[in-house]
């Protein structure tokens, strides 16, 4: 048979799939049940791409194409709702804030918990390190692995020039519409900023003109109101996206690649589900039970490990903290919003630091020399502000940190096979740091629901209501 007849048995398959999924739906199975058969079907359809036709083939290349329609076509349609889902909440949330003073001990809150995180996520990457034996130069460069170095050092040339105070100026939107395009790596926050002042000049114009202000918020309600529909028919295709993510993904997965470099890999995901029962941990602490708080997000951890993008995750995020946590709009829009390009655990937090450990003695530099361990968690916390929130966000954090420690960024090419692999389990882990430093400030200023967050089917409940 031709390729392009074994391309369009593959459509077949996954459409017979996405018939299975249909009928679940008709037969009102839970969403979050749905949402792991896709991701379950997904890896089996994958699995068979990679064993009847092989990685890399003409069949697989064309099939992934076809499939990315379903895939990447569900995650555009979420980065396509991020923007006006981001503005009007965190008007609206403003608005019917009691006291405006509440804003900055929110931020603060949200802010300090993701960077906090994030600097102990470091020390988390330089124990798996250590624990591991992890060194760089043990690993064998290839042409791919020497081509990606070049381009590291490349794309440093263009961050070494912005001191720390330029990439906060980043943060400030000189023009929020260009920012309302997602121009820049920074362009999430900028638009909470701007929507911010928005939300703010509502409160003082309601004390001097209050009509205004009324007919104001009343045209954001009804915003919010057409904006939270649109978000609820985007997430009904969730188990859909995930299911042609996850073919792709394991399709395309260089599997000699990952057995060369599975020291690597193992010594990553140890560290990452380290660092997710230490948020467990601080879940607990504050009073709260770790079990309730993980059945009620694994559906959006599922999709932010099968999409590799945290912005994208953005509106699974908030209504997933809204819905099942019981944490207010405010505080829910501000963490995910915050949490896709500030502090991203996995990202800017435990792989930058595992890196510098590994390539640090190719430099003479012991890793368990105080003198490099402080400054690094130090500039690991400082650099995880504005990762940008999709796939390469921790390259990027990677080239900073690397730069800043004096070692040299092309060495962090030679990961270039398990990329993919690794970002997975970084972006499932940004996201719950997400939302656990939601779920953590809503606690602590006594704003959490209390009695949705133990109620153990409210993720069925609000899920099937609106799905």
């Amino acid at each position: 048979m031709t390729t392009a007849v074994y391309v369009l048995l593959n459509i077949v398959i996954i459409a017979g799939l996405i018939g299975l999924l249909i009928y679940m739906q008709k037969k009102h199975v839970s969403f979050s049940k749905r949402v792991f058969t896709g991701l379950g079907l997904g890896v089996l359809l994958g699995t068979f791409l990679q064993l009847a036709y092989g990685t890399g083939s003409e069949v697989v290349g064309q099939t992934t194409e076809w499939y990315n329609i379903l895939g990447r076509g569900y995650v555009k349609l979420l980065m396509m709702i991020v923007i006006p889902l981001i503005m009007v909440s965190i008007i609206q949330s403003i608005i019917n804030l009691e006291k405006s003073s509440e804003l900055g001990k929110m931020s603060a809150w949200i802010i300090g918990i993701l960077v906090g995180t994030a600097m102990l996520a470091a020390l988390v990457g330089v124990a798996a390190s250590l624990i591991f034996n992890l060194n760089a130069g043990e690993i064998e460069a290839g042409q791919a692995e020497q081509d990606r170095g070049i381009y590291l050092e490349e794309r440093l040339d263009g961050l070494e020039n912005m001191s720390t105070p330029q990439k906060i100026l980043e943060f400030i939107p000189s023009n929020p519409f260009e920012d309302m395009t997602g121009a820049r790596a920074t362009s999430t926050i900028a638009v909470v900023i701007f929507s911010a002042f928005i939300g703010i000049a509502v409160l003082g114009v309601r004390r001097k003109a209050p009509e205004q202000a009324e007919m104001f918020t009343k045209i954001i309600n009804s915003i919010y109101a057409v904006v939270m529909r649109i978000v609820t028919l985007v997430l009904r295709l969730t188990p859909f996206g995930i299911l042609g993510l996850m073919a792709n993904t394991v399709a395309n997965t260089d599997i000699g690649g990952v057995l060369e470099l599975g020291k690597f890999v193992l010594a990553s995901y140890v560290a990452l589900f380290a660092m997710f029962i230490i948020h467990l941990v601080f879940v607990g602490v504050f009073g709260l039970n770790p079990l309730t708080y993980v059945k009620k997000v694994l559906p959006v951890l599922g999709f932010a490990f099968t999409s590799r993008s945290s912005a994208g995750t953005i509106p699974l995020n908030v209504q997933a903290q809204k819905n099942n946590l019981g944490v207010p709009d405010g505080i829910a829009n501000m963490s995910a919003s915050f949490g896709a390009t500030i502090g991203q655990n996995g990202c800017a937090g435990i792989y930058p630091a595992m890196l510098a450990v590994m390539i640090a003695p190719s430099q003479g530099i012991n890793p368990l020399d105080l003198s490099f361990l402080i400054p690094l968690v130090i500039i690991t916390g400082i650099s995880s502000f504005g990762v940008a929130g999709v796939g390469g966000g921790a390259t990027f954090a990677a080239l900073i940190v690397l730069s800043a420690m004096n070692l040299p960024v092309a060495l962090a090419g030679l990961l270039i096979t398990v990329e993919p692999l690794i970002d997975m389990g970084r972006t499932a882990l940004n996201v719950n740091g997400a939302m656990t430093s939601g779920t953590l400030t809503s606690r602590i200023l006594g704003k959490l629901d209390m009695k949705k967050f133990n109620d153990k089917e409210a993720i069925e409940k609000d899920l099937s209501n609106a799905l």
